[in-house]
């Protein structure tokens, strides 16, 4: 696992310097520029990018079981047809963003600065074709183990990234506009470079044979996961916008905005290494499943919460022992310093909680079950910790500490019920599941209502002579038995029959070969 991990700990710091060089020639340009870009950054984060990555994490138990179960052409095919659902996503987006400057204004921000955010994000535009193609591309090389090139990748295109920001900003004068068209020409060239890659090393041949008229069909499967994915990822990431909101409206507001940017700076920094834990169990998880290894994908489980524990140790003593240096490396105000201080022990104890979370939700994108990810999220942000923020920080008027007691509450709230999902998981049962994911989302035969017949009820399955794989070999015949039960709810007789009649293969998909395993179970 650690394969995976350390890469993409550096891609993290390599993505969070680029977004640092941005800013920093936002600075550079002037107070109403940073307003402005970082006003324009924030709202193309809610409504764009978070939705283009949420999305895209849909394929990430598809890929990365499908290479577990050896099924290249599968993971080819959820590439495409990833592509083209983060393309379709892109133009409500674009749209979105073409309207800033009204919807920006009808919510009372100032002009000037509404002003400048709307020309920074109409030159970011571009970058939603990049990010559509760019999200999945990542995730096809990293479910295949393919994470050094990408940092390679990631690490050059960050190099050019700083040459370009000079050449827009200062040599052609554009400004705001530069910054913009900057970020974006970096993420053209990063899906190039990965593209020349692949190109180059030929890794690509098992799973891609071309552009295919399947990656337009049988979308069901793959929206079934990156919907709730999408869901699990835009409620955390509009929790920290929310939070910038409420600041504003405390006591001293310049101050409390503006120490609450540098929090949450601090957090996404910190954020990279359990995230990169995160991708790495998710994809380990994946793969083990689909080589039908529950034993495995568990044990990979449990070493990643136990990193997950050293990592949220080492985050919490980070940020208790820098609260009184690190506010001066972004100012020397002293409301905003005393803030930072204060806060930032409970950010500590919140990576305790936030550490173990992120890595859980690796294992359940890993065993896809985005929607338990999603509906945590929800329960633990939105009705504990928005409650306890606006009661403490508002009613009880803690104030800006109160806020991020509200975080402390969501993020202990949201492991706890983590931990529990997970120590109760059944893992043969997941393993099972696997196999009708990789069956199900890469089945060409479909039924009177166009829907693939792997994705019937069982009665139908049985009309249309398919019904579940099963491979005993790593499972326990009560799991087999249950599985089959919650997934198409029949009673235990009719179960018997249909198991005797047709079992597919463990390889095939549309084979049926004629069994008895009723002893077995």
């Amino acid at each position: 696992m650690s394969t995976i991990a350390g890469p993409m700990v550096i891609m993290g710091l390599l993505l969070y310097a680029r977004a640092m060089i941005s800013m920093l020639f936002l600075g550079h340009l002037g107070e109403l520029e940073l307003a402005g870009g970082s006003l324009s950054i924030g709202f193309a984060n809610i409504t764009g990018y978070s939705v283009l990555a949420g999305l895209a994490m849909g394929m990430e138990p598809i890929c990365g079981q499908a290479y577990g179960a050896k099924r290249w052409h599968l993971m080819g095919l959820a590439l495409q047809r990833m592509v083209m659902v983060l393309l379709c996503a892109s133009v409500p987006i674009a749209f979105l963003w073409l309207n800033m400057e009204r919807i920006l204004l009808w919510c009372g921000q100032d002009e000037g600065i509404t002003a400048m955010a709307h020309t920074y994000i109409l030159f970011s535009i571009p970058d939603l074709l990049a990010q559509a193609v760019l999200n999945p591309l990542r995730i096809y090389l990293r479910t295949q183990n393919i994470v050094v090139p990408l940092t390679w990748c990631a690490a050059l295109a960050l190099i050019i990234h700083v040459a370009i920001n000079f050449l827009l900003v200062y040599a052609l004068n554009m400004g705001v506009r530069g910054v913009a068209l900057a970020a974006s020409w970096t993420d053209f060239n990063l899906v190039g470079f990965l593209l020349l890659y692949l190109w180059w090393s030929g890794r690509y041949k098992k799973s891609w044979t071309g552009w295919s008229v399947e990656c337009l069909k049988e979308w069901r499967p793959l929206l079934n996961l990156a919907i709730p994915s999408c869901v699990s990822v835009c409620l955390e990431w509009w929790w920290y916008e929310f939070m910038i909101i409420l600041s504003g409206l405390l006591i001293n507001a310049e101050a409390t905005v503006a120490t609450m940017g540098i929090l949450i700076q601090t957090t996404a920094l910190v954020y990279i290494f359990p995230s990169a834990l995160s991708l790495a169990v998710s994809t380990r998880v994946g793969n083990e499943l689909g080589a039908n290894r529950p034993g495995k994908a568990r044990t990979a489980m449990l070493v990643a919460l136990g990193c997950a524990g050293v990592v949220a140790v080492l985050a919490a003593t980070f940020t208790t022992t820098m609260r009184h240096t690190w506010g001066r490396i972004f100012t020397s105000n002293n409301d905003i310093l005393s803030l930072t201080a204060i806060a930032m022990p409970i950010v500590g104890l919140c990576e305790l909680g936030n550490c173990p979370q992120t890595t859980g939700c690796g294992v359940l994108r890993g065993s896809a079950r985005p929607t338990i990810g999603a509906n945590i999220n929800l329960g633990s942000f939105y009705f504990v910790g928005m409650p306890v923020a606006m009661v403490l920080g508002f009613l009880f008027n803690v104030g800006f500490v109160g806020l991020w007691f509200g975080l402390l509450a969501a993020q202990y709230t949201c492991a706890v019920l983590m931990l529990f999902v997970l120590f109760r998981t059944d893992w043969p049962l997941q393993a099972a599941r696997a196999k009708l994911l990789t069956g199900a989302a890469g089945a060409s035969q479909t039924d009177h209502l166009g829907l693939p017949t792997s994705m019937l009820p069982l009665e139908e399955l049985v009309d249309h002579q398919e019904v579940v794989v099963v491979d005993d070999r790593d499972m326990k015949g009560e799991s087999t038995k249950r599985f089959m039960d919650e997934r198409f709810r029949i009673d235990d007789r009719e179960l018997e029959a249909l198991i005797s009649i047709t079992v597919l293969q463990p390889n095939s998909c549309t084979s049926p070969i004629i069994t008895d395993t009723t002893d077995k179970l």
